[in-house]
């Protein structure tokens, strides 16, 4: 008889304005830049045991302002760029519906635009893991109701905003909320029991070639 696995728990990722910059309706793989702290800190999320997986609303899509190829370029730059810190992401789940959009073919609603959690649930479905015991970072509250709803728990990256967000003590509540993408990893490293830098501004995980 085999020994019971642990279950696979995720770190379920959006992108545009939490791991990449967002210059608004991204289709050009050239503009992919990662933000600060985003490799180190997924580098220390991934040996706490999370698997990366991105989940991202592209209204763009639907908007008519680049096309599903587009977007494939711009997912594959984001790949090759997070593989060089030596981060591999487990699966992108992206949603290219928005009910105002141009494009008929995506101008509706969908379960999976965010606030709705189907990304989650799918992602959980078709790869076995186990959202209670996973962890979801945005920038955006839509982005924190999708986690919850699903199941997850989840940080909000709260840093581009002119005012922070309220709890109001509901089932959507973010359990943290961050300044920065560093901030929410030594969140969730602590929550985890995870030993935590010995010095401010100290990396979090060793580089991809140490």
């Amino acid at each position: 008889m085999s020994a019971p696995t642990d279950p696979r728990r995720a770190i379920f990722l959006d992108r545009d304005g939490t791991l990449i910059h967002d210059p608004g309706y991204l289709g050009d793989p050239a503009g992919v830049a990662l933000l600060p702290d985003v490799a180190d800190g997924l580098r220390a999320l991934v040996a706490a045991g999370l698997i990366p997986v991105i989940v991202t609303n592209q209204s763009g899509i639907a908007r008519g302002r680049y096309t599903p190829e587009d977007y494939a370029r711009v997912e594959a730059r984001v790949f090759e760029v997070l593989g060089a810190e030596g981060i591999d992401v487990l699966a992108t789940y992206y949603c290219p519906y928005h009910p105002e959009g141009t494009v008929p073919a995506f101008t509706r609603e969908h379960e999976d635009r965010k606030p709705g959690p189907g990304m989650w649930l799918r992602a959980a479905a078709d790869h076995g893991l186990d959202l209670p015991g996973s962890w979801s970072i945005g920038d955006g509250e839509r982005d924190i109701v999708a986690a919850k709803r699903a199941g997850s728990r989840a940080v909000l990256l709260a840093g581009g905003r002119d005012k922070w967000p309220m709890p109001v003590e509901g089932p959507y509540d973010a359990d943290f909320v961050a300044r920065d993408f560093r901030e929410a990893v030594l969140f969730i490293l602590r929550a985890e029991g995870r030993a935590l830098p010995a010095a401010p501004g100290a990396a979090l995980a060793p580089g991809p070639h140490a």
